[in-house]
């Protein structure tokens, strides 16, 4: 298979597992608490950065801003072999309690742009993985973050 076209990456330069951050900048700092780490890639607005983290290989690759560049960096992701995805970095919250710093684990999402539209029914829920969110709820709760009401926040969230 040849190169991704955006992301510069082909089969065998990522891991099964990928974090991604929106902003480029984010792939180092979450790097910073990595071991192991090594850039794949960088073009435009992807940084692609493979790391070891508690044992765990992943990789780490940045989206840029919106939702057709995360398309992208998903799509080509998956051509080459990711098949867990984890959306890190900053989320909107409209309800009170939730400040700046917060983490929250997202039961589910608003579909309100157009880029979901073009590859499902926007009826169509936009809830993650059971096992995937339910493995980050386990360690976010083994880190002692503040859990806070699903009715409140939206899912699990701490300081």
């Amino acid at each position: 298979m040849a190169k991704q076209p955006h992301l510069l990456v082909e089969e065998g330069d990522v891991n099964d597992i990928a974090l991604i951050p929106g902003d480029p900048g984010r792939v180092d700092r979450i790097a910073a608490q990595c071991e192991a780490v090594e850039e794949a890639a960088e073009n435009r607005e992807y940084k692609v950065v493979n790391a070891e983290y508690g044992g765990v290989s992943l990789s780490i690759c940045s989206t840029g801003i919106g939702c057709p560049s995360a398309a992208i960096a998903v799509e080509e992701l998956h051509e080459v072999g990711v098949d867990t995805v984890i959306r890190v970095g900053t989320i909107g919250a409209l309800q009170e309690g939730i400040e700046i710093g917060d983490m929250i684990v997202a039961t589910g999402a608003a579909k309100e742009e157009g880029t979901s539209k073009r590859y499902e029914s926007a009826v169509y829920p936009a809830v993650p993985d059971y096992d995937v969110l339910t493995s980050l709820v386990d360690s976010a709760e083994a880190n002692e973050e503040r859990a806070a009401s699903n009715e409140a926040a939206g899912g699990a969230s701490g300081d």
